[in-house]
């Protein structure tokens, strides 16, 4: 026992002199937490809260045109810039360049086409019904609208504009489409009831929430958990560089002529570095909690399930530390420790889901990605912060993280045991 606490103190003593790997494991997850955060929060909010700007040239001459621009004005989504004196070159010149991040251009005869096509279709629809002579298909071609975006607008972006657009065309044909309807029937114009209804009985999108889940998913509960995990898992880079310099000074063998199991020394540095994580872990939550709403981000709210927190942290940071371990255990120099250790913790978050969601990966990377142990860290997390915490979809991911460290310790005692270390 006295030689566990000779090597805690030991660990300590190091740990607080190696400022480095202090800045990497408490600086560096806050960081990476506030600047992804802040970015994809913004992302979020271009689409959701924030106006995308838009050029809109009407060279409309009749009042279609102006419909458009009233409907897109009122919708809440764009910063419109109106223009009337701009030529189709100068219109796609100012788009391409960047002054703007999207752009409608209305042709002159805008209206007239599209009274005639919505009259095409109201007769179709009347000669369909055999009130009337059918008009044949093809005679009343939809009039078009040309729509450009800035080419380093995202395409996920650009589909929900386009999307918009076309919602508020469908309205508008409708709309016209039964007022030559009501023509055809002999009014002289569309009721106001219709008009009305046209405009306020819309179907809506209620969203719902899984059962028994509080939490809507948002940019910091995507982003805390997922970005954690990497600076948890960047600890290889102190605690491996730790255990080479170790082997190569002599001071396993101090520790061996000492009494008691060597394996205390190697437990005290388990229980240091755990405890590293877990302070690593309440650090960003807590800022995460208490600072993002200062900063105009949503705070990260925690799920009911706390022993289910509990669970996954601890069992995220024994992976961590048994995968530190064993890359310092196999490592002879500093330089392969630090170098392979950084560069596969790179890689596991690339391959694992935290820079890139998996569900967007091809089926072949998503079978790669089980490999990675920050992948199954990262799915424990998210089925607390995202799915509401059942113990039912913790089950598997907190079992392969638990054969994983296993396997790392077991690595780790075999090669000490062979180089005669323990």
């Amino acid at each position: 026992m006295y030689k566990s606490f000779i090597s805690i103190k030991k660990e300590l003593l190091l740990l607080v002199n190696d400022k480095t790997g202090l800045a990497l494991m408490f600086a560096m997850p806050l960081l990476l937490v506030l600047i992804i955060t802040i970015i994809q929060d913004s992302a979020f909010k271009v689409v959701n809260e924030n106006k995308i700007s838009m050029l809109v040239v009407n060279k409309d001459e009749g009042a279609e045109g102006a419909t458009l621009v009233e409907l897109l004005a009122a919708s809440g989504m764009f910063d419109l810039r109106l223009e009337e004196d701009c030529s189709f070159a100068d219109f796609q010149e100012s788009v391409a360049s960047g002054k703007t991040l999207t752009g409608l251009y209305l042709r002159e005869d805008f209206s007239s086409r599209f009274g005639e096509h919505a009259a095409g279709l109201s007769a179709m629809i009347m000669g369909e019904a055999g009130f009337s002579e059918t008009l044949a298909v093809g005679e009343s071609e939809a009039p078009s609208v040309y729509f450009m975006n800035d080419p380093v607008l995202q395409d996920n972006y650009v589909l929900s504009v386009v999307n918009m657009l076309n919602t508020h065309l469908n309205v508008m044909e409708v709309s016209r489409m039964l007022e030559s309807l009501y023509a055809e029937m002999g009014f002289e114009e569309l009721p106001a009831s219709v008009k009305e209804a046209l405009g306020s009985n819309r179907i809506k999108i209620e969203r719902v929430l899984p059962k028994d889940q509080h939490l809507i998913p948002n940019s910091t509960q995507h982003n805390v958990p997922a970005w954690t995990i990497f600076a948890m898992f960047f600890m290889v880079i102190s605690l491996g560089s730790n255990l080479v310099l170790e082997k190569a000074t002599g001071s396993f063998l101090r520790l061996k002529s000492m009494p008691s199991s060597f394996w205390w020394v190697m437990l005290s540095k388990q229980f240091v570095y755990m405890g590293v994580g877990l302070l690593q872990v309440v650090f960003v939550f807590g800022v995460a909690m208490l600072l993002f709403p200062f900063l105009n981000l949503p705070p990260l709210l925690l799920p009911n399930n706390v022993p289910g927190i509990l669970a996954v942290v601890l069992v995220s940071v024994f992976s961590a530390v048994s995968y530190a371990l064993m890359l310092g255990a196999l490592s002879r120099t500093q330089e392969q420790s630090n170098g392979f250790g950084a560069i596969s913790i790179i890689i596991f978050a690339a391959i694992g889901g935290v820079w890139v969601p998996t569900f967007v990966m091809p089926e072949y990377m998503k079978m790669i990605s089980m490999i990675s142990p920050l992948n199954w860290s990262l799915e424990a997390f998210y089925a607390l912060f995202l799915r509401g915490g059942e113990w039912s979809e913790l089950w598997l991911p907190l079992g392969i993280l638990l054969v994983f460290s296993f396997i790392c310790q077991l690595i780790t005692f075999l090669h000490l045991h062979r180089n005669r270390l323990i």
